[in-house]
């Protein structure tokens, strides 16, 4: 497995970037060629992404109105609703091909999740999933649901891209503007909100590839 920093990088270019590595991955499959799995952790400028099934009402800023909080808006490709990214967020792209590790979409999502659930628990913070809806919470079950990792995928010849976004140091306050994930009585958080400062995100990258390393070498799905 490949790791690549893409740092702080603009969202359009970052999506450029991956749908290259995708169709080569892609291509090398149809040609019976040796693929390469690649681990992308990066930051973006503020920029609201909205998925292929979300809906346009979800983001409630007008085009001015983004502007005035340095943000952008960007329809893309993957599954889910509309969320945000920025700074202090980290985003993660892996571009798998899931046939390297004998299985399927609904297991890698199962262990993405499980990744971060692990990197929490390093933390002291106690994650969750919750049903019905993709991503890691904390108090999923519970009166303060709030939701600390976003997911949306894509893939194709199980083929994967896009991936996850786990707030870290994330300045929260971008997620008054949008009905994240489009869910409306559901709450968002960050590491930094939950332990009370703020977390060293080159100590919490090293973490969470050795969690997604061992993961999907393993593959224990329970």
């Amino acid at each position: 497995m490949k790791l690549t920093d893409w740092k702080l990088i603009d969202y359009n270019e970052a999506w450029q970037r991956q749908e290259k590595l995708f169709a080569e991955t892609i291509e090398r499959k149809q040609q019976n060629l040796p693929t390469e799995n690649h681990l992308i952790f990066c930051e973006h400028p503020h920029v609201y992404t909205l998925g292929k099934s979300g809906k346009e009402q979800n983001m409630l800023l007008n085009m001015i109105q983004l502007q005035a909080q340095n943000a952008t808006f960007v329809h893309t490709n993957r599954g889910g609703d509309i969320t945000y990214h920025g700074p202090g967020q980290l985003v993660g792209y892996p571009i798998f091909d899931l046939e390297t590790f004998c299985i399927g979409l609904k297991q890698y999502i199962y262990l993405l999740e499980k990744s971060i659930i692990q990197v929490l628990e390093n933390y002291n913070i106690k994650a969750e999933r919750l049903d019905g809806a993709t991503g890691v919470w904390i108090d999923a079950h519970g009166k303060n649901a709030r939701k600390i990792c976003a997911l949306g995928v894509r893939s194709s010849r199980f083929v994967t891209m896009h991936g996850f976004a786990l707030n870290v140091n994330t300045d929260l306050s971008y997620f008054n503007y949008i009905n994240p994930c489009g869910l409306i009585d559901k709450g968002v958080t960050s590491l930094e909100k939950e332990l009370g400062y703020k977390v060293d995100m080159e100590e919490l990258k090293v973490h969470l590839r050795e969690k997604i390393e061992m993961n999907y070498k393993h593959k224990e799905l329970f």
